[in-house]
């Protein structure tokens, strides 16, 4: 249940790991690239390093990186002088055997096994030789989990150093249509505010963070060793239908997502079970009250509540239900604030009893909840877990849900999170942190409204179905179910909906199966679900039960590559090197390794908590040098950077190679750097007329420009040749100036970038040609070029040029057989005072909504429009985007003459 983060960690969540102080003199940080792509709420997170050994000796890397605890690591692969090392999936006892076998050979081979507040940790090292390189990727997998109404991937990065290459690329796509996307977190502050593009196109969203350097440094906990912090992608899709979405792969898969929101919340009675044995003691007890305090002001008029307290005994407020007056609220207020620790735990005498109130108070049309908090272990009355699970099992009977909180690491978090199951309850982990209060009441808001009771969820002509009864449905919430359509035969597949709102049954149906829509990463979803759940469904049995549950899971767990409790990843590495094992490790577990740090910088050991995401955890010498590795994301292009083979695992594109991955990773790493900003013009060159004019007929440029507040941006066009006044900032003393194509290709053919007086970087298709004062260079390779105060990153389909806290990317497209540029501004000047065609300010207009050709107060002014579209070329992978076609006098708000110019 915790939120998925990338630390990319998500995430989400999600993430590489650097803990000890960069040396620059040894490592040259190649680059660092994280890069996630959501297809219908499941994300497939990569995050790629690629470092350079300077030194003349060799020198041992340690890659560390976060994941979201939900998620399951699918790949790992090192690539080093040519040679492909990759991780295996295995099962748990084959894997220890191996580790086991390499400790005996005297290898420093360790299993790894830490746990943060949501992520988890992968590790692993490899001996780079002198002036040689290294390329990790990871790939992780999740499904993210709609809470309050909106789904959040979290992405962390503390790479220790400022890295000229970095790069976060997400890339969403949802079929029902996107309502909203922000980014929120640490690194959407500051400066670093700046280094985020966005854009949102119905059903496909991107959003980019290509910080420079030095805004690597300006974050609120960025400094000289870069950035620390979080990136959160927040959205949510549309819901126009009731019955939710169904996805169905051309193998048969299919997901179904179903969270109605049109519905009358129901009424609820909610008994709370408050832990004050001793060990609550201190901030614990305060924070306790603090939220409870805040829980009860949120209480609804017509909800029924009660409150007990215990240690070795129990003590009532009332003994009974109560409705949620003013009077009663108030009492209740006074009761949470006399609340002090005492005593010892007895979780059984407690939860009985909450579960005999609320047995006491049935009412028709209203959702019952049982919540318990407790920070430890049953230290009185029937202490035998066993027992204790057997009696709450008895006393609720099914007949509502038992949410389990453990406050801390201390709670016996495996018992809770068994009873919370076997009572269609979940479990949570309260991290003892100054923000546990609002961790609770966290929690708390996401049952708060309860709009469904006895959901059960029927697919006539399916089979191998995941979970598909429910006792609650809450409001801001979402219940996925996947399974398989028998034969494959849509025309059989009847899906159907049964569930109890607040006064009559209702049924949800779903009779247009049709509009299913193929998708390949269906399968695993479904294997995804299935896998967790059967790892829920094995902690409550025993016996033979039990063992079939788990065999069962461990055979998809090896077919799908997932690293699982059941499973771990054997890292292999280069003759004489030791074998690494990764282990998922168990919610509330600890490092197992003895020679890991105790979480200083210095140790060797992230510092603290974050979400899922990447960063690093710096390499230990084999020689006499310590230093840091910062993670290398490989930018995978929205869409599908790879494909799925036919056990449904991806491969991206870059392992797709006939010569056996003899290329270099950084060319194909150079596939797709996809961006689009919200503050910048997101232009696109379509040649509408190239079909019907001749060879020497002017070529039209479509450009499209970005709407404050509006999904649909303006479109316009350029005819011609011409030469165009990219980005002017004067106080830079920088000039971006471009040539349109003339030919059947589009686009530019040049750009030309002036930085003060003396110096100009000239691109072009083939070549980069650089003139610093009397000297000329020319670059046809893919290579760093350093002039002057300006960094230049070419690769195989980009040119990154970043200077101060600006930075632009001119993408290299190719369209009927005839490459040509587009530049794209990912980092906006702060300044005021740029101008041109990229440093445009989103368009401010109003539809009027006259007639299908429709009329636009476009800044005030009305101008005749009409729907057409564009291809958005600032896009890697460029898709086609509806837009309301104007003039470009009208679009720009000015002349186009003020933005065409006569010289380069």
């Amino acid at each position: 249940m915790e939120r998925a983060v990338f630390k990319v960690t998500s995430l989400l969540l999600l993430l590489a790991l650097v803990t000890t102080l960069p040396t620059k003199e040894d490592w040259d940080i190649r680059s660092f690239h994280i890069n996630s792509t959501v297809t219908s709420r499941y994300a497939t997170t990569v995050i790629t390093s690629r470092v350079a050994n300077r030194m003349e000796e060799s020198k041992e890397i340690e890659f560390h990186v976060r994941i979201p605890k939900d998620a399951f690591i699918s790949k790992f692969n090192m690539f080093i002088d040519g040679q492909l090392y990759d991780g295996a999936v295995k099962a748990k006892e084959q894997a220890q055997q191996e580790y086991t076998q390499a400790v005996s050979r005297g290898q420093s081979a360790g299993i790894v096994s830490s746990v943060g507040r949501t992520l988890e940790e992968f590790k692993t090292s490899v001996t780079v030789a002198p002036h040689k390189k290294v390329t990790f990727e990871l790939t992780y997998e999740e499904l993210l989990k709609r809470r309050i109404g909106q789904y959040k991937l979290q992405i962390h990065a503390r790479p220790m150093q400022p890295v000229k290459d970095f790069k976060v690329d997400v890339h969403i796509h949802e079929k029902a249509g996107i309502s909203f996307i922000k980014v929120q977190g640490g690194l959407s502050t500051k400066d670093l505010a700046h280094a985020i593009t966005k854009t949102h196109a119905d059903e496909e969203a991107w959003v980019h963070f290509y910080p420079t350097e030095d805004q690597q440094k300006t974050c609120d906990s960025c400094g000289e060793q870069g950035m620390n912090g979080d990136l959160v992608v927040v959205y949510d899709v549309n819901r126009n239908a009731s019955f939710g979405d169904i996805k169905k792969s051309s193998d048969g898969y299919f997901v179904h997502h179903f969270a109605p929101s049109n519905l009358t919340r129901i009424s609820k009675n909610v008994v709370f079970i408050i832990d004050q044995s001793g060990s609550m003691h201190g901030r614990k007890i305060e924070q306790t009250r603090s939220a409870l305090l805040q829980i009860l002001s949120d209480l609804a008029g017509d909800d029924y509540f009660g409150l007990i307290t215990f240690d070795s005994e129990i003590f009532h407020w009332k003994r009974e239900l109560v409705q949620a007056s003013q009077e009663n609220l108030g009492s209740a207020k006074a009761f949470v604030k006399r609340i002090n620790d005492r005593g010892a735990t007895d979780i059984n005498l407690a939860v009985l009893e909450g579960a005999r109130m609320l047995n006491a108070h049935p009412r028709e049309g209203s959702a019952s909840i049982l919540i318990l908090l407790t920070d430890g272990d049953p230290t009185s009355g029937v202490t035998d877990l066993g027992r204790i699970k057997s009696n709450v099992k008895e006393a609720i009977a099914g007949k509502f849900p038992l949410y389990c909180l453990g406050f801390g690491y201390d709670v016996n978090f495996e018992f809770l999170k068994t009873m919370s199951l076997q009572n269609d309850g979940v479990a949570r982990r309260i991290y003892d942190d100054s923000d546990a209060d609002i961790q609770l009441r966290g929690f708390y808001v996401e049952v708060a409204t309860p709009l469904l009771t006895d959901v059960t969820m029927i697919y006539l002509g399916g089979t191998n179905l995941t979970q598909t009864n429910f006792s609650q449905y809450y409001d801001g919430s979402e219940i996925v179910v996947a399974g398989q359509i028998t034969n494959n035969n849509v025309e059989t597949f009847i899906p159907q909906v049964v569930a109890i709102s607040r006064n009559s049954k209702l049924t949800f149906s779903e009779t247009n199966i049709a509009d299913i829509v193929s998708d390949d990463h269906i399968q695993r979803v479904w294997a995804y679900l299935t896998v967790k759940q059967l790892l829920e469904k094995e902690l409550q049995l025993s016996g033979p039960e039990k063992d079939k549950v788990k065999e069962e899971a461990l055979e998809l767990s090896l077919k799908y590559s997932f690293v699982t409790p059941l499973t771990s990843m054997v890292v292999t590495k280069p003759q004489g090197e030791s074998t690494d094992v990764l282990h998922k490790p168990k919610e509330g577990g600890t490092d197992t390794n003895p020679q890991r740090g105790s979480g200083s910088v210095s140790a060797g050991r992230y510092g603290g908590g974050g979400y899922g995401g990447a960063s690093y955890a710096g390499y230990g010498a084999r020689g006499s040098h310590r230093g840091h590795i910062p993670a290398h994301h490989r930018p995978m292009h929205p869409g599908a950077a790879g494909h799925i083979n036919q056990h449904g695992q991806h491969h991206p594109m870059h392992f797709e190679r006939a010569d056996s991955l003899r290329m270099d990773y950084e060319e194909a790493y150079d596939m797709a750097d996809d961006d689009l900003s919200t503050v910048e013009l997101s232009a696109t060159i379509v040649t509408a007329t190239a079909t019907t004019t001749t060879a020497t007929a002017p070529l039209s440029h479509r450009f499209l420009l970005e709407a404050e507040n509006q999904s649909i941006p303006l479109c316009f066009d350029i005819t011609g040749n011409v030469r165009l006044k990219l980005l002017h900032s004067p106080s830079r003393e920088l000039s971006v100036n471009g040539e349109l194509d003339s030919v059947a290709g589009g686009g530019f053919t040049k750009i030309v970038i002036h930085i003060k007086p003396d110096l100009y970087i000239d691109i072009d298709v083939n070549e980069i040609i650089v003139r610093d004062g009397q000297t000329l260079t020319r670059h046809t390779g893919e290579e760093q070029i350093t002039a002057g105060s300006v960094t230049v990153i070419k690769r195989n389909k980009e040119v990154d040029v970043a200077t101060g806290d600006i930075r632009i990317v001119i993408l290299l497209h190719e369209r009927h057989g005839e490459k040509f540029l587009w530049p794209v501004l990912r980092q906006h000047p702060p300044d005021n005072n740029a101008e041109g065609i990229l440093a445009l300010k989103p368009a401010v207009y109003e539809d009027l909504q006259q007639t299908p050709s429709s009329r636009l107060m476009i800044n005030g002014q009305e101008v005749d429009v009409g729907r057409s579209d564009a291809v958005d070329y600032s896009i890697a992978r460029p898709p086609k985007r509806g837009c309301w076609l104007v003039s470009a006098d009208a679009a720009l708000q000015r002349p186009l003459d003020d933005f065409i110019i006569e010289q380069l």
